[in-house]
């Protein structure tokens, strides 16, 4: 007599469903591909003192052995937590934290330099750019040799050229052959990373030329046409705010650093803006047209005989 075993739909369902969830888990796993086919997962091993040791549960009782390098195929590795724990940090405004998170995945990935399927590199240039953008310039320049020897792709070539450039800029004073340099490499490509990058540089040129309304409306254009780099937003902010300061836009500065406070808690971002805030309470907009008779050499001389005015607003008592 053959019996059938009836399964109800929603039991099969759920049985697909954990089928899936546990074949996914398997295919997307960490793990290291040995030569001989076999895999060691993430929770198999440690670097211990630049070793790679692996630990192999026998009944109750554990052992360990050193792993070659040469025995090594490939890895099996989703993208890194390290690059979406680091772009969070920057989009939160923590540089030095999101420094340190790609720091420890570079030197967890270094020791797989060279084998398929090793993230080394993308983390190396994340922690690159990362120092870059957290101004740690000369991090950055004794970093560029060893990054420069590695095999890059079309793209990381195009990020190099944005970090020498970046470097040049703090470098020199040839701010037209910046500015040149950067609006040419924006017309070869349409990659948001790179317009952010870019447009970060050109806004810094004219706040060093103290061009205010064109570094404003440079660092301006990160949020709105590049938001999706969240990593550059709030050090963009921060500055597009610093710009309506200079401006002597003080009402609208001080609305603008309030938001960046209230966005971005907790981070030297948002502890930058609530000096600035601090620094401009009370005071009012100054009239485009005063505050730039206030550069003028003629602007203090007295007219009909009356001493001129202050144009300077003061703060509230």
């Amino acid at each position: 007599m053959r019996t059938h075993l009836t399964i109800p739909m929603h039991s099969f369902a759920r049985f697909l469903l954990i089928f899936a969830v546990v074949a996914a888990g398997s295919a997307f796993g960490q793990a290291i591909v040995l030569k001989d086919g076999n895999r060691v997962f993430s929770s198999e091993f440690s670097i211990q003192d630049g070793k790679i040791v692996r630990t192999i549960q026998i009944g109750e009782q554990k052992a360990t052995s050193i792993l070659d390098k040469r025995n090594i195929d490939s890895l099996e590795w989703p993208y890194p937590a390290e690059l979406t724990e680091s772009s969070d940090l920057l989009a939160k405004g923590k540089t030095d934290e999101a420094i340190a998170v790609l720091l420890k995945g570079r030197d967890f990935f270094q020791h797989f330099e060279g084998i398929e399927g090793n993230w080394y590199i993308d983390i190396y240039f994340a922690y690159i750019e990362a120092l870059n953008q957290g101004g740690k310039f000369d991090d950055v320049v004794k970093s560029l040799p060893a990054l420069r020897a590695l095999k890059l792709t079309d793209a990381q070539k195009m990020r190099l050229r944005i970090i020498q450039l970046d470097i040049e800029r703090q470098t020199t004073s040839d701010y037209t052959a910046i500015i040149v340099e950067a609006q040419g490499i924006l017309k070869e490509t349409d990659d948001s990373a790179i317009g952010a990058s870019l447009w970060a540089i050109i806004a810094d040129v004219h706040t060093r030329k103290k061009e205010w309304e064109k570094a404003l409306l440079a660092y301006l254009r990160i949020p709105v046409f590049y938001g999706t780099q969240m990593q550059r937003v709030p050090e963009a902010e921060l500055n597009a705010a610093k710009s309506l300061i200079k401006m002597k836009r003080y009402e609208d500065a001080s609305s603008f650093l309030a938001r960046i406070v209230e966005s971005y808690p907790g981070s030297p971002v948002a502890e930058s803006a609530t000096k600035e805030k601090a620094a401009i309470a009370g005071m009012k907009n100054v009239a485009e047209e005063e505050a730039a008779a206030e550069g003028k050499p003629d602007a203090a001389k007295p007219k009909d005989g009356q001493p001129a005015k202050s144009t300077e607003s003061k703060p509230k008592a």
